[in-house]
């Protein structure tokens, strides 16, 4: 069942709303997620709503350059990633980690090897 969620980047010039369905989140191990040690959780790109913050990020595309990885230019943080996903529909990825009330220990951790993609 879906639920909406809240949540943005640290200083809090990003913000958005989601409605999703998470109960398992992916741990990538790619160049790039690797080293933000993002937890990751898909959602429709239409139940996404980006409320503030268009203004204030930069975005950042590596590999195939197909993936946008916008991050706040002011402290930094990339909570969410969006672009086309398997079969083409538009997507986002979360940072659940940037998830406003959210125990990510309650979520099962599913491994995924983006490194030998």
């Amino acid at each position: 069942m879906k639920k909406t969620y809240t949540g943005g980047c640290q200083c809090g010039k990003v913000r958005y709303e989601v409605s999703a369905e998470i109960d398992k989140v992916i741990s990538c191990n790619c160049s790039r997620c690797g080293k933000l040690g993002s937890l990751l959780a898909a959602a429709s790109a239409s139940d996404f709503k980006l409320i503030s913050g268009k203004d204030e990020m930069t975005d950042f595309k590596f590999n195939k350059h197909v993936i946008h990885h916008p991050f706040c230019a002011t402290c930094g943080i990339q909570s969410y990633a969006q672009g086309k996903g398997p079969g083409g529909a538009e997507m986002v990825m979360l940072n659940v980690r940037c998830l406003d009330d959210v125990d990510i220990d309650k979520f099962e951790v599913m491994k995924f090897d983006g490194r030998s993609i």
